[in-house]
């Protein structure tokens, strides 16, 4: 198998993940960053610095020359603002690539980009984007640039959400909450956090390219607009744990290699 496609190999490389944490952070700052993500407890202020210098370095040994703080603003979409690690050359007029633990854990977003319909002013439209270290930092590489990626929320000065983020962080922190007030009820005394996961379910359909031609629907539009109701009952259950037929098989082999 070539190295391309060595999926176990190239599988999270761009990733700022535990190894790559621990590497480039020291034991202290690691393990208190771990008890952030792990226990939800507030990330100690004065440790921010060593990770967003550990970060910094481990982005730029990937080629990184920017970074954004990423997140999802109300727009069906997501948003960036990209900013330079280059900073303030010192008094010999060299350059000086530099990352702060204020830059990492908080940004502000000029919220007067986003669509209002006119309904506030420009100096009313503030938003703050805040680090989330429960999703790793990542970068990506796009033409010859490489940015390093920083998972945030975005919200108002007031508090309010911004994005569709915050909600999720914050409903996750209330089942946590009100399952370890279960967990307590049944003796268990240890757990302090307990972390709800939740993934899409990859499902796709395969039609015949002859019958896809003489389907208007999905050659304009990409999906069903007409035909025969969706079954409501157990009316193709045959298909269900039955054995792939030849062509299906073929069909995935074919786009695993593409």
């Amino acid at each position: 198998m070539s190295h391309e496609f060595d999926i176990p190999s190239n599988y999270g490389i761009d990733v700022f993940d535990h190894d790559e944490m621990r590497s480039h952070l020291p034991t202290k700052v690691y393990e208190s960053l771990m008890t952030t993500i792990e226990e939800g407890k507030e990330l100690d202020a004065n440790l921010a610095d060593a990770v967003a210098h550990g970060m910094k370095e481990w982005a730029i040994s990937k080629g990184a020359t920017h970074y954004t703080h990423w997140f999802q603003p109300l727009t069906s979409v997501t948003a960036e603002k990209h900013d330079s690690f280059i900073s303030t050359p010192d008094a010999m007029g060299k350059v000086i690539m530099s990352f702060s633990g204020k830059e990492l854990i908080k940004g502000e977003a000029d919220g007067s980009s986003f669509p209002s319909g006119g309904i506030r002013a420009t100096f009313e439209a503030r938003g703050y984007t805040a680090w989330d270290c429960t999703s790793p930092a990542f970068v990506i590489h796009d033409g010859g640039s490489v940015v390093l990626y920083i998972p945030t929320a975005f919200c108002a000065y007031t508090g309010e959400a911004l994005d569709t983020k915050t909600p999720l962080l914050r409903s996750m922190d209330y089942v946590s909450e009100q399952a370890i007030r279960v967990l307590r009820i049944f003796g268990d005394n240890e757990t302090k956090k307990v972390i709800p996961n939740a993934g899409p379910e990859q499902e796709y359909f395969l039609v015949d390219t002859e019958h896809y031609a003489k389907r208007k629907d999905l050659i304009y539009t990409g999906r069903t607009l007409f035909g025969a109701p969706a079954a409501k009952g157990q009316e193709l259950d045959d298909h269900y744990y039955g054995p792939i037929r030849d062509k299906i098989s073929a069909f995935t082999r074919h786009s695993g290699e593409d």
